[in-house]
């Protein structure tokens, strides 16, 4: 795409911001003595500073990004991932809250040992990280993918940079810095997605009505089908798939049950989640609206999408003639541009001295995923790992040390996991297929120990291993060869979560109960 120099302002802006979170990651550093206080602050925090932080997790640069994108190129059908939220926070303040915070245990996966032994803990804890791995890597991606076509700095550069800030800040101020920053974060990028619909709207010739009507004729608001179809992504599927995702992210994720522990009392707990919910539900709807605005916008302005078009493949094939640009323009699909087509107007709309703020908005919203994943991640690892296998008495003094070491090596992690990402199409759907490869085995266990009582341990083996088959046959099995076409799955990749929980969920009462049968009967 073609770049341009910043002016010195929006550079000036940027560089204030960057350098405004590694100042409050210094500032809360004096405060960080100890591992209580860089994991759980003490639990100092009040409910609506965690609300908004969980929400400016949630509103990360993949939706920043990804929902326009994915608006752009088709409609509304993921928004339903976002009407799933309310459900699973019902579910979440009810049973998982009152459970975590009556543990008292600042690892989310500590009980899963309690519950079926060390293999259960540690399954839990590998799946989480390479969700996290995932989910810092898509948007390292995410936010180089804009920034390189803002700047014109490589991804890779883009990357680094970005990354060592927000080490920096994490490792100097702990959870209480991450929170914090998040609060700031969230009311920036929400600002932000504000400013940039109401330049598309400006330079539309009839504003909002016209987005209406282009969007309506193109069918560009549908939720998707109503069909009981689970091969596509219907309104079902991704029903579904965002109750259970949701579930996961607030009753599994160690992101939020940190969260949960920071604040002073459960009802304090509650109120946060209920907050991120209530915001976040209307700031989605926000992208999609900016999705099918642009939509219309390029629709107006056929040159803008032509000039899109020619300077994708140019990215792709830099030394083709200009006829063969041309040619390979013209045979693009819109999921090929539909993630460009966000940073494509930035580039080229957004007057000088509000693309400094713009930045910073997408900035923000990645660096508050990214950090709060690195805490989370190295919490993880120092009481699952660390203190569980390898030093189980350790000092206050070294659990500090390992917190901090493992928060750099998550954040290179992360970083790694981004780069070699480059190159995928949609940054939503390489989210969406990883997390639900990743997390439908620990969902589904954790459910089975919480409301199960009798589900033993082979129960829960049996369970699990049966739900990893399924899992990978419907994420992986469309690569077989076409001899064996009986055996592939051709139901939609997202039901990988739904399938995978629910069979490990019932698979273990089933043995439970089966095996309860055949001790009875042996007592006799």
């Amino acid at each position: 795409m073609n770049h341009q120099s910043l002016p010195l302002v929006d550079i000036s802006l940027i560089i204030i911001y960057l350098l405004g979170m590694i100042a409050v990651g210094y500032h809360f550093s004096k405060k960080n003595q100890n591992a209580e206080q860089f994991t759980k602050a003490s639990g100092s925090i009040p409910g609506w500073a965690i609300g908004a932080s969980i929400y400016a997790t949630f509103l990360s640069s993949n939706t920043f990004l990804g929902v326009p994108g994915k608006a752009y190129a088709g409609n509304w059908n993921a928004f339903v991932f976002s009407l799933s939220m309310p459900l699973a926070a019902w579910v979440a303040s009810k049973y998982f809250i009152p459970f975590y915070r009556g543990t008292g245990e600042i690892s989310a996966y500590t009980n899963l040992e309690k519950r079926f032994g060390a293999w259960a803990r540690t399954y839990a804890v590998v799946c989480f990280l390479l969700t996290q791995l995932a989910r810092m890597g898509s948007i390292f991606f995410g936010i180089a993918l804009s920034l390189q076509a803002l700047t014109g700095y490589s991804m890779e550069t883009i990357m680094w940079v970005m990354g060592i800030c927000i080490i920096v800040y994490t490792v100097l101020g702990g959870i209480e810095a991450v929170i914090w920053t998040e609060v700031a974060q969230a009311f920036i990028k929400t600002f932000g997605a504000l400013l940039i619909l109401y330049l598309i709207i400006k330079d539309m010739p009839e504003g909002t009505q016209q987005v209406i009507e282009i969007g309506t004729t193109k069918n560009k608001f549908s939720l998707g089908s109503l069909s009981w179809d689970f091969t596509s992504s219907t309104f079902w599927v991704v029903l579904f798939y965002g109750f259970l995702i949701n579930l996961n992210n607030f009753g599994m994720d160690q992101n939020y049950i940190q969260r949960y522990h920071t604040t002073t009392s459960e009802s304090e707990a509650r109120k946060s989640l209920w907050m991120c919910v209530w915001m976040y539900i209307p700031a989605s709807l926000l992208f999609f609206i900016i999705g099918s605005s642009l939509y219309a916008y390029y629709e107006v302005h056929p040159e803008l999408l032509n000039q899109l078009k020619l300077e994708v493949v140019k990215a792709k094939f830099p030394n083709l003639s200009s006829s063969e640009l041309l040619t390979q323009a013209a045979q693009l699909k819109v999921e090929d541009y539909g993630d460009k087509v966000m940073p494509h107007f930035m580039v080229h709309k957004i007057p000088v001295g509000l693309m400094g703020l713009i930045i910073s908005a997408l900035l923000s919203a990645a660096m508050s995923t990214i950090s709060s994943g690195m805490n989370a991640s190295a919490t993880v690892f120092s009481i699952d790992i660390y203190q569980r296998y390898f030093v189980k008495d350790i000092s206050d003094k070294s659990s500090l040390r390992i917190l901090h070491a493992s928060t750099v090596i998550f954040g290179f992690l992360g970083l790694a996991s981004g780069m070699a990402m480059i190159g995928v199409k949609s940054i939503l759907d390489i989210w969406w297929q990883l997390s639900g490869l990743f997390a439908a085995g620990m969902l589904g266990l954790f459910l089975l120990g919480l409301f199960s009582k009798k589900a033993t341990n082979q129960a829960a083996i049996i369970a699990t291993l049966i739900g990893l088959v399924v899992i990978c046959w419907i994420t992986f099995s469309d690569i077989l060869p076409s001899e064996y076409d009986g055996l592939k799955n051709h139901l939609h990749k997202n039901m990988s979560i739904v399938l995978g929980t629910i069979t490990i969920f019932i698979t273990g009462i089933i043995i439970t109960k089966l095996s309860g049968k055949s001790n009875s009967k042996s007592t006799h």
